[in-house]
């Protein structure tokens, strides 16, 4: 029994990336804000999966390092949108481990093991798919008991309001079976970061970022 998770990062430079918090921490906070985070939640996957934690990257490998959990396999995104990313990322690490696999971005920082233990639970009961709802209307966690690159093709919806239940759609085409977890506030924005700031299972480091805006 067990899983393997996936996160998906960018390298944090400044100017790309969480620049929807650009006007409260500014490119530079914004970049350090995303270095905490990496650290965070792969040390999160690190916990949850100690021989299949993964991490797909874009941008400079040599930026990233430094926040990577030890324990995590790093390798390299593909080309094109989030799903096209998504899609190659997650056939990647089916290809090595054939367990259920949980993939998250970095955007949850306040994940625990009773999350990972829930999506785990969903796939192991039957279900194909499990979505973690985002208030925004995306989702923070998808879990996958096998291969599904098609509920990944949803070309320019992708960061709207509407992920979520495009996504339900492409799973419902499939003929996949779907289970919902729990809503969580994922940390895109100024309003998500007030709302998180003072969130008690926030990790320091990044409690120090969002609190010193």
């Amino acid at each position: 029994m067990g899983v393997s998770v996936l996160v998906m990062a960018k390298a944090p430079r400044a100017g790309s990336v969480k620049t929807r918090l650009e006007p409260l921490l500014g490119p530079d906070g914004c970049a350090r804000l995303q270095g905490a985070l990496i650290a965070a939640v792969t040390a999160w996957a690190a916990d949850v999966s100690p021989h299949g934690a993964y991490l797909a990257y874009g941008g400079a490998e040599d930026e990233l390092r430094p926040h990577v959990a030890a324990g995590v396999t790093v390798f390299p995104d593909a080309r094109g949108d989030l799903g096209d990313r998504l899609a190659a990322a997650t056939a990647h690490v089916f290809r090595e481990r054939s367990d259920p696999l949980l993939v998250v971005g970095t955007d949850m920082p306040v994940l625990t093991r009773a999350h990972a233990r829930e999506a785990e639970a969903v796939l192991r009961g039957g279900a194909d798919m499990a979505f973690g709802p985002a208030v925004d209307g995306g989702y923070w966690i998808v879990g996958m008991a096998r291969p599904a690159p098609d509920v990944f093709e949803l070309g320019g919806e992708w960061g709207g309001a509407a992920v979520l239940e495009r996504s339900l759609e492409r799973c419902s085409a499939a003929g996949l079976r779907v289970e919902l977890l729990g809503t969580q506030r994922d940390l895109d924005d100024a309003a998500d970061a007030r709302a998180l700031a003072a969130h008690p299972r926030l990790p320091a480091a990044v409690a120090e970022i969002l609190t010193a805006a």
